[in-house]
């Protein structure tokens, strides 16, 4: 079967000098290459380019205290476990939840595929190595999304497409907010379906199951391509992918992560609205689809996310099925009642980013697929031309979004200089020696986990011989300022010394 065959559309090759037809191999030989060179190179500055980017933005934010325990320090102290042979104890969430120290990070979020980056760590054990390694798996997700784009719109605009993913929001806000699973997500969702659109089963269904090792919820993202391919004419490998990626959700929510020590619906449930379960939330929508719709949209920041997703592609995501992989994320995330899940400011939507602009390109091809079929040579001409113009565009929206999110932090010269109160976190930290246990505030602990165990300072004491605690700056998790004045009262009622205090930062021992 074709490739153009499969994908339901059914439309014929495009004209030589402007692209070639869906699923066609790149010419061969050394004219081949010597054509394709300049793309190459082209696109490998992109990747680069972004990748520093990227990481400048993540290791100055780690410089300068404004990276956090939740989340970087958790998947520091996994991989580093990982490295070491051993678990991926977490101790920093574990006794947070109460759990104990050897509590794993499998049981809080599925994400064994950030096993694959221990090897890195025999080379520099330390959260910059996650830093520079989301960095390289973001950006590496623009090589996928041109080879996608230049079957469809040509090799110039691919390159624009890839630029319009290099700088687009939701990677920006991925890169700038510590170290998260998400960072697998844009480069194996893009060769899942780059893959499967030029006729490559196999890689497409080794980049699926990798995609149902980076969080529990993946299988959703995996069944709703697989609803994109049974719609499009696949409905062998559609239904497999929708019955395996279902079966997968089972498996890790009801058996795997409940062994590794979760419990019942794991501790991130956020659906209390419409039951305590599974279960009970599909009866509870059933019973109430239009509550469901209406909460989908409701508040008005949901209908501002997806402006934001929907608007850098100029809406054409819309005429392509391949927005249906989309879906089940988005109806998971705004039908919870976490804030925080619903906005633009974090790094949930890096998960949708690589689909949305796929869709994007599909929906445009498409768009010219229909001017063709007008049979007029004023609509072959157009159909010849939105493509560019549209790829253009996309890239400019997705340009001038920069000053908006992470990326336009780059921009300034006091994202480098940092916050006046560095130096004095930087101080504190130098109190702490290594191989000790330490509860650390929010934003100093990633400075100590390449030398220290890290547990998150909070309202609740976990009894730490060291504590650097922040009483001149709120600080997650404490729900009022006021609180983390009160935490270090106790501690010094309860037999810790002040070893070192300036700016607000304060360094407390308790003798052995």
């Amino acid at each position: 079967m074709s490739a153009d065959t499969a994908s339901g559309t059914g439309r014929d090759a495009r004209d030589p000098g402007e692209d070639r037809g869906r699923g066609e191999p790149a010419p061969g030989g050394a004219a081949g290459f010597l054509r394709r060179r300049p793309h190459a190179v082209a696109l490998g500055a992109t990747v680069a380019l972004a990748a520093a980017a990227y990481a400048v933005l993540g290791l100055v934010k780690l410089a300068t205290f404004r990276a956090s325990i939740f989340d970087l320090v958790i998947f520091d102290q996994a991989v580093r476990g990982y490295a070491g042979f051993g678990a991926p104890t977490v101790p920093s969430v574990g006794m947070n939840y109460g759990a104990g120290m050897d509590f794993l990070q499998l049981a809080d979020h599925f994400s064994p595929i950030f096993a694959l980056l221990a090897p890195l760590y025999w080379i520099h054990d330390g959260p910059q190595t996650l830093i520079v390694a989301q960095a390289v798996l973001l950006a590496l997700a623009a090589i996928p999304v041109w080879h996608y784009a230049e079957r469809r719109l040509g090799p110039v605009p691919a390159h624009l497409v890839a630029v319009a993913y290099a700088v687009s929001w939701p990677v920006a806000q991925a890169a700038g907010f510590d170290v998260h699973e998400a960072a697998f997500v844009p480069l194996l969702s893009a060769i899942m379906i780059e893959r499967f659109d030029a006729g490559r089963a196999l890689p497409a269904v080794l980049a699926a199951f990798g995609l149902l090792l980076v969080k529990e919820d993946m299988g959703l993202l995996v069944a709703g391509f697989g609803v994109y391919l049974f719609v499009t004419r696949r409905r062998l490998e559609g239904a497999a992918f929708v019955l395996a990626a279902l079966a997968a959700l089972v498996m890790i929510r009801g058996v795997l992560m409940p062994l590794a020590g979760s419990s019942g619906t794991g501790f991130h449930w956020a659906y209390g609205r419409w039951g305590a379960s599974v279960g009970e939330m599909a009866l509870g929508i059933a019973r109430d689809p239009l509550g469901a719709l209406w909460q989908l949209v409701s508040p008005e920041v949901k209908v501002d996310t997806l402006a934001f997703l929907f608007w850098p592609v100029l809406l054409t995501a819309l005429l392509s099925p391949l927005t249906l992989a989309a879906l089940p994320l988005i109806a998971e995330r705004f039908l919870a009642d976490r804030p925080q899940w619903w906005e633009a400011n974090f790094h949930y939507n890096a998960f949708l980013v690589a689909i949305l602009l796929c869709a994007g390109v599909d929906g445009v091809d498409r768009l010219r697929g229909w001017l063709r079929r007008r049979g007029t040579a004023g609509a072959e001409a157009a159909a010849r031309q939105v493509g560019r113009h549209w790829a253009f565009a996309a890239c400019v929206i997705a340009l001038t979004l920069v000053p908006r999110f992470a990326l336009g932090n780059l921009l300034e010269w006091s994202f480098y200089e940092g916050e006046p109160h560095a130096a004095a976190a930087r101080a504190a930290v130098a109190e702490v020696p290594d191989g000790v246990v330490v509860e650390a505030v929010n934003h100093v602990g990633p400075a100590l986990t390449g030398r220290a165990t890290v547990l998150l300072w909070g309202p609740a004491a976990h009894g730490a011989p060291w504590i650097v605690a922040d009483v001149a700056r709120w600080s997650f998790p404490f729900g009022a300022h006021e609180v983390q004045r009160q935490r270090v009262d106790e501690a010094l009622r309860t037999g810790y010394r002040i070893v070192f205090e300036r700016d607000g930062y304060i360094v407390l021992n308790r003798p052995s």
